[in-house]
């Protein structure tokens, strides 16, 4: 390769993923990152003495990738594994047992509660026809109507796949695509038990990743630059140039957020199919709202599914703090109108209503992320790793593959970057 190693721009967990792949081949890397702390839009936040997490992300044990490289960096055990288990009380349960697959799933759906017999025969037929066909669809359409073509009725949809859906996607039923929840279906419920078990964080998102990864990469002769800025990356005779410096770099992975793409390219020929891709994109928010209680709230489970409000899914966090509940409230709608106040106070109104009294709330904290994904609606056409500019890679969640916008999708998409660097001559 030319240049002088490589560069990754963004240091959120795509870029740490190709940097910890490349370091793990033996590659000098540079990291870039903007703001004063890694991990993107999965990172730690300072709150009154406590860190918390800009936003709730459970993974499952479909993230292959995610848990390889967590296990190369040292910081697998902060996971706590667990059967899948979604609760909605004060009447839904979906819980699957540890059984090989496909019976964990059959076991599951004849043991939940709050499910009519109907609804549960009408799930198994849904699973049993995507599976038929491989999980592809012939042609991409709206969630929504793929669901109500193969009868999956207003309860089922409203307790079972709509939650699965603004969780995986982000994005409504009626706007998001229903082959990448076929992927999300394949490769979670569909595939083997382990891969729909819940991976619960024992610890921020800084240490489970980004914090270990830096010192990966810093152990291995790599460096890691905070607050540096990139606002440009040019073509040179010997490789790629950032900011008119004067070194040269053999191959830049790009990862940034695909919004700061037209700045950081628009000066370099070749580039301009993924700038065009990446302006296509549209997004979704997400907001996380954390609760502080004056006591543990006492969740029956890590993860409650909420319903009759704003809020979509509640964490309890003992690990982070005693009386910690983070609250994750996906896509759009009318609660982003809302002031802080009148969320929270709608907010506790679901909790009461599947806990009971809650105990008095110390403080609260709204995280509002209004980009935090691209809209996964159909037919979508995303960015390639590989751009038309030689030694520029683009990796980030929105960038083309099968998933939709998870840690898993971002650390898959630094990975491959990362693996075409290293086939280059």
């Amino acid at each position: 390769m030319k240049g002088k190693g490589v560069a990754v721009v963004g240091g959120g967990w795509a870029g740490l993923a190709a940097a910890v792949e490349l370091a793990a081949a033996g590659v000098p890397v540079t990291v870039f990152e903007a703001a004063r702390r890694l991990g993107g839009r999965a990172r730690g936040v300072d709150w009154h003495g406590l860190t918390v997490d800009n936003g709730q992300h459970l993974l499952i044990g479909a993230y292959t990738e995610t848990l390889r490289l967590l296990r190369l960096v040292g910081t697998e055990a902060l996971l706590e594994r667990r059967p899948l288990d979604l609760s909605q009380p004060p009447g839904f349960r979906l819980r699957l047992p540890r059984l090989p697959a496909p019976l964990h799933l059959a076991a599951g759906l004849a043991a939940a509660h709050g499910l009519s017999w109907r609804d549960k025969w009408a799930a198994a037929r849904f699973m049993t026809a995507l599976k038929r066909e491989g999980y592809r669809l012939t042609c991409d359409l709206p969630l929504a109507e793929l669901l109500q073509r193969h009868g999956q009725a207003g309860r089922l949809t409203r307790l079972l796949w709509e939650p699965i859906c603004l969780a995986a996607l982000n994005t409504p039923l009626a706007q998001a695509s229903a082959q990448v929840f076929c992927n999300v279906l394949r490769d979670s419920l569909g595939g083997p038990r382990a891969a729909s078990e819940m991976l619960l964080p024992r610890g921020d998102l800084g240490r489970l990743f980004p914090e270990a990864a830096a010192a990966y990469l810093r152990s291995r002769g790599g460096e890691v630059r905070i607050q540096a800025r990139v606002a440009r990356i040019d073509a040179a005779a010997d490789g790629l140039r950032l900011d008119a410096g004067t070194a040269t770099y053999a191959a830049v992975v790009c990862a940034v957020h695909p919004a700061q793409l037209t700045g950081l390219l628009g000066g370099l020929p070749g580039a301009e199919t993924a700038r065009a891709q990446a302006s296509h994109l549209r997004y979704q928010p997400i907001q996380t709202l954390w609760l502080h209680f004056a006591a543990p709230p006492g969740f029956p489970a890590p993860m409650l599914g909420l319903t009759q409000g704003p809020g979509q899914w509640a964490f309890e966090r003992r690990d982070l703090a005693a009386g910690l509940a983070g609250v994750v409230i996906s896509a759009e709608g009318p609660h982003l109108e809302l002031t802080q106040a009148a969320l929270v106070e709608a907010v506790q109104g679901q909790l009461r209503r599947a806990l009971g009294p809650l105990p008095a709330l110390a403080d609260s904290l709204l995280i509002t992320e209004r980009r935090a994904t691209f809209a996964a609606s159909p037919g979508l056409v995303r960015p390639e790793n590989r751009t038309g500019v030689p030694g520029l890679f683009l990796a980030g969640d929105y960038t083309a593959g099968d998933h939709p916008a998870t840690l898993e999708g971002a650390v898959r998409s630094g990975v491959q970057c990362a693996r075409l660097i290293l086939e280059t001559p």
